[in-house]
């Protein structure tokens, strides 16, 4: 029986959700016959897996230090194959300015931006509005920011929560469209319609505050150029695992719309609430099967 250690919690703002989806995952494993340990990541991780001595750790973690190549990096050093992308993917896709510049240079259209330090803000630095304002490396829209046309909000007025740099895009307006990719293969694509401002963390993560459409009311040609796109993020970072790529859009002009790639999560979440699971039981997937394939994907980059 192999023996899985399932990580979460950490101590990254997304804590909370990390917490759900390992206790989500560390059931459905055990419906599948895997031995299981529930870990709650503490700094003495390293420690903890020595003793457990696991076959496989499936990384449930979300945010910085669990999904950003850290802790892809220790489990490399201690040979332990792991779930998901590997250390260079999982730092790449984590800092959104390296990301945007990979796909640009793939051929994926990203929105324009750029990065401002917390000195260049304070001097009184600006940026055409609508814009959206960007923690460097957190998921979840943790730190994310909109400000839309006629708000009378400067960049000076918004609470300094992002670190030293921060990164302002230009707001893409239109649809919210999110992939799932599993191995080689996009899987499907979901729209998000929140009932807020934004699908923000509280969208994601509290019930009834978006709607789900799946699969996402696209035409044909447009579903599979979502698809196409999500793959090649994928494969531009090269992850390995399952990924989700969230992209906008914008459909509110004149003739063809266009999609937008925002970024690709190298460890999308596992919970009740989540779109890889949905999208994959769209697909005939149920929620064990998933993450046992994902379990028996595991490996070291190595």
């Amino acid at each position: 029986m192999k023996h899985v250690a399932v990580l979460m919690g950490g101590w990254s703002a997304e804590r909370e959700v990390s917490m759900n989806s390992g206790l989500a995952c560390s059931e459905a494993l055990k419906k599948c016959g895997y031995q299981v340990t529930p870990v709650d990541v503490g700094r003495n991780i390293a420690q903890t897996l020595g003793e457990l001595k696991p076959d496989v750790c499936f990384n449930a973690l979300h945010g910085r230090y669990g999904e950003d190549g850290y802790i892809q990096g220790m489990l490399e050093i201690m040979g332990i194959p792991y779930t998901h992308s590997g250390v260079l993917a999982s730092a790449l896709a984590m800092d959104k300015p390296v990301a945007k510049t990979l796909f640009a240079e793939a051929g994926i259209p990203v929105a324009e931006g750029r990065i401002f330090t917390h000195q260049e803000v304070k001097q009184g630095a600006s940026y055409p509005k609508p814009f959206v304002v960007k923690p460097l490396n957190e998921g979840s829209s943790v730190g994310v920011t909109i400000i839309l046309e006629g708000e009378n909000i400067a960049l000076q007025d918004l609470p300094w929560t992002f670190g030293e740099k921060v990164l302002i895009e230009t707001f893409v307006p239109g649809r919210e469209i999110q992939v799932a990719v599993m191995g080689d293969e996009a899987l499907g694509a979901v729209e998000i319609r929140p009932l807020g401002r934004f699908y923000d963390y509280e969208a994601k993560y509290t019930a009834g505050k978006a709607e789900h459409l799946m699969p996402a009311p696209l035409d044909p040609d447009e579903y599979e150029e979502a698809l196409r796109l999500a793959l090649l993020a994928h494969q531009t970072l090269g992850c390995r695992g399952v990924s989700r790529s969230d992209l906008r859009f914008d459909d509110t002009g004149e003739g063809p719309g266009k999609f937008y790639m925002l970024e690709t999560n190298t460890q999308p979440g596992m919970t009740s609430l989540s779109l890889v699971p949905e999208i994959a039981g769209h697909t005939g997937i149920s929620f064990e099967e998933l993450v046992r394939w994902i379990v028996e994907d595991a490996s070291c980059d190595r």
